[in-house]
């Protein structure tokens, strides 16, 4: 089976039809990114009176500095929670829903919904739930003699932006577990249950190792999504706080650059992350470049 080949008659006309995205890709992320980097080497005053070149030394500061070093131990507790709660949740419906026959269609379409929530709306939703004066969660909880107050306690408040951006993910994650599951052979799990395996067992050993790249793919994916995308979940639920305990990186760069308005600093961190992000970028296409070499 051959791939049709599209041949434009006009030798401009391929051009003009990606124009508009460069124009969008040069004007909101490389020339911001080119601004950072080049931000990050200077000593700016907020008002733009002065400027002053001072190299490596925002870069220095932020390594030497405890508070910075505070945001990436939370950043890494925050990422690793939010990606195994959100993946192995939608793991176990996925699981659910590839063993329904009649009420599969359904039950899919009630759990994506989630998703659509904007991420600020789940920071207020799940802050609701949790309000130590009106949440009906918080009320559950004090039933059971556990006093409940984010607003004082940092677990707390780390376990009410982990369950919201949780919650917020699970939805996505389900969609590709549930396409990758349906993808997988029914032959293979009929063989394994003639040979004696049992459901558990041939989860394990056939179902599982097989979704490994859609697995894999889903955790990059929850990575780069707790690093960024949860900025207004937590700055609708917590703030940070308290006591920069749900301060990660890029409310770190939000609190420096818009609230302290040190500009060189915030520059400089904006900079860490994006050289994270391209690091992880890379270990996924190197990752399904080899997976469509075999």
């Amino acid at each position: 089976m051959q791939t049709k080949r599209t041949t434009f008659r006009s030798y401009w006309l391929p051009y003009l039809l990606i124009a508009p995205q460069l124009a969008i890709t040069l004007i909101f992320f490389i020339w911001p990114a080119g601004q950072a980097v080049r931000q990050s080497f200077l000593q700016e005053d907020p008002f733009g009176l002065s400027t002053k070149f001072v190299g490596l030394k925002n870069y220095v500061k932020l390594f030497h500095s405890a508070e910075y070093l505070a945001s990436f131990e939370t950043t890494v507790i925050f990422t690793l929670c939010t990606a195994t709660l959100s993946m192995g949740l939608a793991l176990l419906f996925a699981v659910a829903v590839d063993r329904m026959i009649r009420t599969s269609s359904a039950y899919t379409t009630f759990m994506v919904w989630p998703y659509a929530v904007a991420p600020a709306i789940a920071g207020v939703l799940w802050w609701f739930m949790f309000n130590p004066s009106v949440g009906v969660l918080t009320y559950a909880l004090d039933v059971m003699g556990y006093d409940w107050n984010h607003r004082l306690s940092g677990t707390d408040a780390m376990i009410l932006v982990v369950l919201a951006s949780s919650w917020k993910q699970i939805s996505y994650n389900f969609l590709f577990f549930v396409a990758g599951l349906q993808s997988i052979p029914q032959s293979l799990r009929e063989a394994a249950a003639i040979d004696g395996a049992g459901p558990v067992k041939r989860f394990f050993t056939v179902v599982f190792p097989l979704l490994s790249p859609t697995t894999f793919f889903l955790l990059v994916v929850n990575i780069n999504y707790t690093m960024f995308d949860t900025f207004s979940t937590i700055d609708a639920s917590t703030a940070g706080g308290p006591g920069q305990a749900t301060t990660i990186l890029v409310y770190k760069v939000y609190e420096d650059g818009y609230k302290g308005l040190n500009l060189g600093s915030s520059a400089a961190q904006s900079v860490i992350l994006m050289g994270i992000v391209m690091v992880l970028t890379f270990i996924q296409f190197r990752f399904i470049e080899r997976r469509v070499q075999y």
